[in-house]
């Protein structure tokens, strides 16, 4: 899974003994303190399910739940906390942009991230880390006709693909080897199998489940620039990962963690060596030249390789239409209140710019041209991850989906603002001349007589907006809200069904955005005549 950033020097350093940024573990945890923190009885955990197998992502056979080895872990663990708190204490998976995970740890919308993070110098500085839970490599995959690369020296002039901002981007670039990096650990494979890339460079437990089940590929050199997989929390909850490193070590010592490990055919000699004791693992190398244990034997509920080729398989429309089709109706709900509150605000700043006093003119140009001149995914950030970082300190929590609603709201009533100036400045003077004439008040005469005729010319560009907003509600995904577009991306990273998955999530927009032409083709008719 990819990572924050990190220098090529302290990850080299890492992969040559891991034992230099291990912790001691030897804070003992304070069960009545941490029972009073978990007092709702939910351990929430941080993760991406768009990020795919085998970490978390959708059940071939329910596409509405979650799978993973990491959430057998975060269950696992829970289960083993409660035991220590004498209390119930369930997991519970918070879907977040992987990008932002380390953003809504600070900001407190859930307690660790479980998603394949990176034990590194750079993000210790940042979190504190439990123990490693797995151990993980960079494993290079070609095609299987390639003959000319067998290791990664042999990529010098090659085009190889990656994760955006993972350990593998950074040996690629410490090797000066041209890159192309992807948002995502599908992509990668899929321009190497239509040719677009040479070779593909990622994690051992993406390789099993991508790179070893295409028939069309073949894995090239060894394993290299070994790492470690964390658990991570805010720097001040020391408390919760000394309790998570004695589950932790509880999983493995009792076989249990083994097992998920075999189920998900994740288990090799690294990972045994993570359930030796501590004094043993602090004195622990690692060498590139390792050779993994041989296969033990499988459990009979094994995962199955081409998990993501069963989704693709056994998902049908009636399956994850209804996914959709939620996801469509926080769409629809971002969008209609978002829009009521930009026409609202609109309309205000439109009569301060034509209407009001100097000062109230100038800020009124000033918010226009400040919120038309910044993008838009910069203010759902500002308002998220800034702003609602002060209102902690007065005790006032702005959600998600409200700092969604604020940010669209304010963007675009700058834009509306524009369309009523412009549609009003568009009614006749003659028309405010008749009605001084019948002794009407100006406020009366802008609300009887010029603003119903401004809205007419107002509406075809403002249902414009509209429908742009529709689709600008895929930014919000950034700030943990899951709509459509977020949806889509989740589902078909699972599946590998971007056509299909496709076509309906643009049949779900056009179906919400169409029948808005219609009507504001139908009002401007009705309030014409």
């Amino acid at each position: 899974m990819p990572v924050r950033s990190c220098s090529l020097v302290l990850l080299l350093a890492a992969c040559v003994s891991p034992a230099t940024v291990l912790p001691a573990f030897a804070v003992e945890p304070d069960w009545q303190r941490l029972s009073e923190r978990l007092k709702g009885g939910v351990l929430r955990w941080g993760g991406d399910a768009e990020g795919g197998a085998p970490f978390e992502l959708r059940d071939p056979l329910d596409p509405g739940r979650v799978i993973g080895f990491e959430v057998e872990l975060a269950d696992a663990l829970a289960e083993t906390l409660s035991h220590h708190l004498g209390q119930p204490l369930a997991a519970e998976f918070v879907q977040y942009e992987w990008v932002t995970l380390q953003l809504g740890l600070a900001k407190g919308d859930f307690d660790i991230i479980l998603s394949g993070y990176e034990i590194t110098a750079e993000n210790r500085r940042a979190m504190r880390f439990s123990r490693p839970y797995y151990i993980y490599a960079e494993q290079l995959v070609v095609r299987r006709e390639e003959k000319q690369i067998h290791r990664l020296a042999d990529c010098r002039d090659r085009l190889v693909g990656t994760m955006a901002g993972s350990a593998a981007e950074r040996v690629l670039a410490g090797a000066g080897i041209d890159t192309i990096a992807f948002d995502g650990q599908v992509e990668p494979y899929l321009d190497l199998e239509l040719g677009r890339l040479d070779a593909v460079l990622l994690d051992t437990p993406i390789v099993t489940f991508y790179g070893e089940t295409n028939p069309r590929f073949r894995l090239a050199g060894g394993h290299i620039a070994r790492g470690e997989y964390g658990i991570a929390a805010r720097p001040d909850d020391e408390n919760l990962i000394a309790a998570i490193d004695t589950a932790l070590g509880e999983l493995m010592q009792s076989g249990r963690w083994q097992q998920t490990l075999r189920r998900w055919r994740l288990w090799n000699a690294d990972q045994a060596r993570l359930a030796a004791d501590d004094a043993e693992r602090r004195g622990l190398g690692f060498d590139d030249d390792s050779q993994p244990l041989p296969d033990p034997p499988q459990p009979a509920d094994v995962v199955d390789q081409q998990l993501v080729a069963s989704s693709s398989r056994l998902w049908s429309w009636k399956q994850y239409t209804p996914l959709l089709l939620r996801a469509a109706g926080m769409t629809v709900f971002l969008t209609a209140t978002s829009m009521l509150l930009a026409v609202v605000m609109g309309l205000v700043l439109a009569i301060c710019r034509l209407y009001g006093p100097a000062p109230l003119r100038w800020l009124a140009l000033a918010y226009v041209e400040f919120f038309r001149g910044i993008p838009l995914l910069l203010l759902l950030f500002f308002l998220y991850f800034g702003v609602a970082h002060y209102l902690e300190a007065w005790h006032l929590a702005l959600p998600a989906v409200g700092a969604a609603i604020a940010g669209f709201g304010l963007n675009y009533a700058a834009y509306e603002s524009e369309i009523y100036r412009s549609s009003i400045q568009a009614v006749p003077q003659g028309q405010w001349e008749a009605a001084r004439a019948l002794s009407m008040s100006d406020p009366v005469a802008f609300r009887r007589i010029i603003f119903p005729q401004a809205i007419r010319t107002a509406l075809g560009p403002m249902t414009n907006d509209l429908v742009a907003l529709f689709k600008d509600t895929s930014l919000v995904s950034v700030i943990a809200v899951r709509e459509l577009t977020k949806e889509y991306l989740i589902l078909s990273r699972s599946s590998l069904k971007f056509v299909e998955l496709g076509l309906l999530t643009a049949a779900l927009y056009l179906a919400m955005s169409v029948p808005l032409g219609y009507l504001s083709r139908y009002l401007e008719r009705r309030w014409g005549r």
